[in-house]
């Protein structure tokens, strides 16, 4: 992860913002911490490196991680399990990630409610 200047974030953000414009189903939540989440399940993040990971369940995580070259999500330094790296090149197209967000907002839905757990 690298360090980006407060001007890349905010255009990151933009992105982001942008990206899930084109998803009416949900909108961001997060000051601080750009993040969606539905269903009790966070399911995608914008980090302060200005990277963006959405979730997916473990087969899909998968496959693709190997169709984009890309790697497991990390946010402030914490890897984020079944999350990947939206690779930069893949960031160009806004209708596709618009498609993976949509994807993974489907998923979160077909798992059960989270909630905090109690004893």
């Amino acid at each position: 992860m690298s360090k980006i200047s407060k001007e890349t974030w905010q255009q990151r953000l933009e992105l982001y913002d942008a990206l899930i414009a084109k998803c009416p189903r949900f909108e961001r939540k997060g000051k601080t911490m750009p993040y969606t989440s539905a269903n009790g399940h966070m399911f995608s993040l914008l980090n302060k490196a200005g990277e963006i990971g959405i979730r997916f369940s473990k087969d899909v995580q998968e496959k693709y991680m190997a169709e984009l070259n890309t790697t497991i999500y990390k946010s402030y330094g914490a890897v984020m399990r079944g999350y990947i790296l939206i690779p930069e090149v893949i960031l160009k197209d806004p209708d596709k990630v618009a498609a993976y967000l949509n994807e993974s907002y489907d998923y979160v839905m077909s798992l059960e409610p989270g909630t905090s757990k109690k004893k």
